[in-house]
């Protein structure tokens, strides 16, 4: 049986979901708008709008608080402060609190600075300053002190050493310290002149006895750099050292009037008078090259050896000492009268006989049966010895060649 259909509008086969109204089809079934239009989903409203980031923290704001809190440079700190405000003005950034605080806290350090300087407070600081500076930047070991550098040389640039007892093996021991004149800085040459000018002749006073030195200890020095002279270092040290760094030394070579007894240093003492006189040869070693200079020279060692003559005639000796050193006195005076023909000579040939004999007789060798009674080093320094190995007249600094 058929069944008619419904009045009103023709449904299709099977119904229609959803069902046409007022509202019209909805998208996505192939029908056309209803009477009231036709809308996509999804764009029934305005798209969304995510809110804007917040605008900079002004850079200027920022360098002026934290010159505000450390006080460093005041001045500087005032003047980023008014920058940070007009620029914060202008472009709207962030930092306005952080440019009024720094600018306040630079304000006060302002007014310290100027206050510090008014009172002179402001010279000491620099003065306190400096003085840390260079502490930092330098250091200074005294004399008689031992030490080892931590790079296990004495040579190159040092930064700090390890003062250790000189007992202990040890890199060096410093037998003086000097200070150059102040003023600018006078290059790397001229103070490392002035460094082995000055501490030759300072080391008799530390070791007396130079026979007690090694024959393989050298002289180092620490001087001052470009960096430390500007915080005004000026000191220059002088060093006893190996000349084998890895070797290192053991015990102390101090030798003085701190160490020695009376007829020691009394001996010591007239005996570097004449030491210093040999030492004064001239550079040229042939006489023939320079007659008046030799003259010279030996009038120089008859010179000193009269001083020391009668230094040790004037001493009270001890009655190990008396006979030993009384023998070693009539030979220095006899040697001092050929000095003194060999300041006369008249050529050559006249000044070597004299020297010849001189020479001989102020042989360092003579001096040791003084020395064993003294109790002094008695084993001969190589620097006397000559290319035959053999004693030479002088006691450093060369003499004549005959």
């Amino acid at each position: 049986m058929d069944i008619p259909p419904p009045s009103g509008p023709q449904q299709p086969p099977g119904g229609q979901y959803p069902p046409p109204g007022p509202y019209g089809a909805q998208p996505g079934y192939g029908q056309a708008p209803g009477p009231y239009g036709y809308q996509p989903w999804g764009q029934g409203h305005p798209p969304f709008t995510p809110p804007l980031p917040p605008p900079p923290v002004n850079g200027f704001a920022i360098a002026a608080l934290v010159l505000g809190i450390l006080c460093f440079l005041p001045l500087i700190g005032l003047i980023l402060g008014f920058i940070a405000l007009a620029q914060i003005k202008k472009k709207g950034e962030r930092g306005k609190g952080m440019a009024l605080a720094g600018m306040i806290l630079s304000g006060l350090g302002t007014a310290f600075l100027v206050f510090a300087f008014a009172s002179g407070g402001a010279a000491e600081f620099w003065e306190g300053f400096k003085e840390g500076a260079q502490e930092g930047a330098t250091f200074s070991v005294d004399k008689g002190e031992c030490f080892d550098s931590p790079e296990g040389s004495l040579e190159g640039v040092a930064y700090d050493v390890d003062k250790v007892p000189c007992a202990d093996k040890h890199d060096g021991e410093v037998f003086a310290n000097f200070r150059m004149d102040d003023g600018s800085y006078p290059g790397d040459a001229a103070i490392t002149e002035a460094a082995d000018e000055k501490c030759y002749t300072l080391q008799p006073a530390y070791a007396m006895d130079s026979w007690a030195v090694p024959d393989n200890v050298d002289i180092y020095y620490f001087t001052p750099t470009r960096q430390s002279w500007g915080l005004g270092d000026r000191e220059i040290s002088c060093l006893f050292g190996n000349k084998e760094p890895s070797a290192g030394l053991t015990g102390s070579l101090r030798n003085d009037e701190t160490t020695l007894d009376a007829d020691q240093i009394a001996y010591l003492k007239a005996e570097q008078i004449h030491n210093e006189a040999m030492e004064s040869a001239p550079a040229e070693e042939y006489v023939e090259d320079d007659l008046p200079g030799h003259k010279q020279w030996a009038t120089r060692v008859s010179g000193a050896l009269t001083e020391q003559v009668g230094m040790l005639r004037a001493h009270d000796w001890g009655a190990e000492a008396q006979g030993p050193v009384t023998a070693l006195v009539k030979d220095l005076d006899t040697a001092r009268k050929e000095w003194q023909q060999a300041g006369r000579a008249t050529d050559a040939d006249v000044f070597y006989e004299h020297y010849e004999k001189g020479a001989n007789l102020t042989d360092p060798k003579q001096t040791i049966t003084a020395r064993k009674a003294l109790g002094l080093a008695t084993n001969l320094p190589t620097y006397y010895e000559d290319e035959n190995g053999e004693g030479g007249g002088g006691t450093g600094g060369g003499g004549a060649e005959v």
